[in-house]
């Protein structure tokens, strides 16, 4: 028999701990346990090891991005954040992303129990998809350096209209939100046209893409139809949508499409 997944639900509110407990364990092949908050959490974590960790984010004594951003550095253990706070394209859901979180889901402010129960196949097929990957340890983000490269981020993105020979294609799930950030802050603005998948949720990758056309040389975006590659420009395929690269004549560039292609993930 497969061992059971380990399920810990840190959250402060009593009914989020209870019915989601209760809707994971009518499957077979979960065990779940629940802190009140990131503090109680970290005591039950030195006596038994989660597989997975469902967190709120907005919670007394510690906050979930703190207590993310610590597991993350300490023991990487997968994280669903499941958060009011957490909304599409927010500040606090890019900042989960960054730590690493593997999947986010917005929570309502009233009719949680409904809520809950009513996405109960969704939390039970994040769990189980939470449960198979495989997280690293995040370095701490460096400070910005304050010379040349810095200036030149600071400037704006002088792309090149150049006849594309060569194109990058990049495909990253967890944990590529941040080697998607060191990667492109070290590109030159005279780098091959890139195009990037990162599993992602629609709406989330256009502020990844702005989030990181602010700190880096190149330019990034998200991904539209008929955007060609150039150098110094990176495309973030666009979350709930299939991104195809084409040739035309002398140029790449992209289809951006709503697709049933094989796979049954978007995007890809």
């Amino acid at each position: 028999m497969a061992p059971k997944i380990k399920v810990l639900v840190v959250d402060d509110s009593a009914v989020v701990r209870q019915v989601a407990a209760k809707v994971l364990e009518r499957v077979p092949g979960f065990e779940v346990t629940s802190a009140a908050d990131p503090l109680i959490a970290m005591e039950k974590m030195k006596h038994s090891r989660p597989d997975v960790i469902l967190l709120d984010l907005e919670m007394p004594r510690m906050d979930g991005i703190t207590f993310l951003l610590k597991i993350m550095s300490e023991d990487p253990i997968p994280v669903i954040v499941c958060s009011s706070l957490a909304g599409a394209g927010t500040e606090i859901a890019m900042r989960a992303l960054e730590a690493v979180a593997v999947h986010i889901v917005e929570k309502p402010k009233l009719g949680i129990r409904d809520f809950i129960e009513d996405s109960s196949v969704m939390f039970i097929e994040a769990v189980r998809g939470a449960s198979a990957a495989r997280v690293r340890a995040r370095a701490p983000k460096p400070a910005p350096r304050q010379n040349a490269d810095a200036v030149l981020r600071s400037t704006p993105k002088q792309v090149i209209r150049a006849t594309t020979d060569k194109v990058v294609a990049i495909g990253a799930s967890t944990g590529g939100t941040e080697a998607l950030r060191v990667l492109f802050q070290a590109m030159p603005p005279d780098c091959p046209g890139i195009i990037a998948v990162q599993h992602m949720p629609e709406v989330f990758t256009a502020a990844f893409a702005k989030r990181l056309n602010e700190e880096c040389q190149i330019e990034v975006k998200e991904a539209a139809d008929g955007d060609r590659m150039l150098q110094g420009r990176a495309l973030i395929a666009p979350g709930n949508k299939h991104t195809l690269l084409t040739r035309s004549g002398a140029h790449y560039q992209v289809r951006v499409v709503e697709s049933s292609l094989p796979a049954g993930v978007v995007p890809t």
